[in-house]
């Protein structure tokens, strides 16, 4: 059953707009260090109803964000302790579930990127050495023969594999029900069917009254668009999912995949996968348009083309499928700034907090953003507040019709740079670094 909506003017210590994993976390770090704290969640549809609830299951080490980019402002120092607290929060997660009880499936067997062409060989060796050059060893990142890869996986056509350890696989939905539940039993309360209108210092205006806060957090991720005023901060990028029947013993006997890691690929177009807890594989990927003016509907979670594009990349990487059935299909929005890069910060003179742009790498950054918020608002000086993320500022997005051509360039480009490479058998380098261009990596 929905939790109820607001349904009169409240006056609280902290208002969170949004149910996702950026608000749950923010919210359950806060009534966990003051219990005394009023703290009212906002959401408009139910808690983790956005990408918390419909994302790839990756509690990755994955940070949104050029740490070379970051170096350049902040020291290289300072990037290497950021990529070693994404590090630390995915353990971080698995800690939190265990403590609170929230079976969401957590499994921390790591992730693979698997090579099935040259191209995909020479890129995702060339990744494992950028991890060398910044400090970080095998323990952190290695490659993997073909061989070793097979030892793990069994997908066809495999020349290696990048293997981490810093990555688990999650039932998305099933993390963010739980965190909400905790959140609850803490004292704090969610308000569902609650549309915020508008964000101002110390004020939140919604559907359903007017809440009064000495500190506004923005948790909106993909659906910042609708905010007044926030149309140009994140856009809504779409990801599509599918996922197959439970498969059978011998499937997995002649894949392996014992340690049921997370999984993607060398092509430029992103894929990414899990072996679910109940022995399905959920697969999804990018490619579905971004829709003019930002916009959101439910209708965008759908696309055939997108779905049966999955669905053949799916086969041509585990053959033994064979008929294997897909039962469900979704998809949803996640958010994107104009230089992809994650960010969170507080200004105590306003109250305003506002933490996201995790490209769909949210699930472990959302954690670090909640307990980084949490901080913040608690006025703490620590090593989460000062970490290079803290206080980052993304240009606005180009006005429409630009937006539009420039982000759907972007998402084509990556589609023709990985059937040139599929037809040449040879990297796409100048392609590769326009592309780079585009998303500011």
């Amino acid at each position: 059953m929905p939790r109820p909506a607001l349904d009169r003017d409240l006056d609280v210590d902290v208002a969170v707009v949004g149910a996702g994993y950026t608000g749950l976390w923010t919210t359950y770090e806060l009534v966990r260090r003051d219990p005394t704290l009023r703290v009212a969640i906002l959401e408009a549809e139910i808690a983790g109803f956005g990408a918390s609830g419909r994302n790839g299951g990756w509690c990755s080490a994955l940070f949104a964000g050029s740490r070379e980019a970051t170096a350049a402002r902040h020291g290289r120092e300072a990037a290497i302790a950021l990529q070693r607290a994404m590090f630390d929060t995915v353990e971080e997660v698995g800690a939190l579930c265990a403590a609170e009880g929230i079976d969401a499936h957590y499994h921390r067997g790591g992730t693979l990127q698997v090579a099935t062409s040259p191209a995909h060989v020479e890129r995702i060796r060339a990744r494992v050495a950028h991890e060398r050059a910044w400090g970080f060893g095998d323990d952190d990142m290695r490659w993997l023969e073909p061989a070793e890869a097979a030892a793990r996986l069994r997908v066809a056509s495999c020349l290696g594999a990048a293997y981490t350890p810093h990555c688990a696989r999650v039932h998305p939905a099933r993390l963010a029900r739980g965190l909400a539940e905790a959140v609850e039993r803490r004292g704090a309360t969610i308000y569902e069917g609650t549309t915020v209108t508008e964000i101002t210092p110390r004020r939140v205006r919604t559907s359903g009254g007017t809440v009064r806060a000495e500190a506004v957090v923005r948790a909106t991720e993909g659906y910042t668009a609708r905010l007044h005023d926030h149309h140009r901060d994140l856009i809504p990028v779409y990801s599509l999912m599918i996922a197959t029947e439970p498969l059978p013993a011998d499937f997995f006997a002649e894949v392996g995949w014992d340690d049921c890691e997370t999984f993607s690929d060398g092509r430029h177009l992103l894929v990414y996968g899990q072996r679910t807890a109940d022995d399905r594989i959920a697969f999804g990927g990018r490619g579905a348009p971004y829709h003019f003016g930002s916009q959101v509907r439910d209708a965008f979670d759908r696309d055939d083309r997108v779905f049966a594009d999955l669905l053949q990349v799916l086969r041509s990487l585990f053959p033994a499928l064979g008929t294997a059935r897909i039962t469900h299909v979704w998809g949803g929005p996640l958010g994107v700034a104009r230089d992809w890069y994650s960010s969170v910060a507080f200004d105590p003179a306003t109250g305003l907090g506002r933490a996201g742009g995790y490209v769909g790498d949210g699930v472990a950054t959302a954690n670090l953003a909640g307990r980084t918020l949490a901080d913040l608002i608690l006025g703490l000086d620590t090593e989460l507040t000062r970490l290079p993320w803290v206080g980052h500022r993304s240009p606005r997005w180009e006005p429409e019709p630009l937006r539009w051509a420039g982000v759907n360039l972007a998402i084509g480009l990556t589609g023709a740079l990985d059937r040139w490479e599929a037809r040449t058998g040879r990297p796409a380098v100048r392609g590769a670094r326009l592309l780079a261009r585009l998303t500011g990596d």
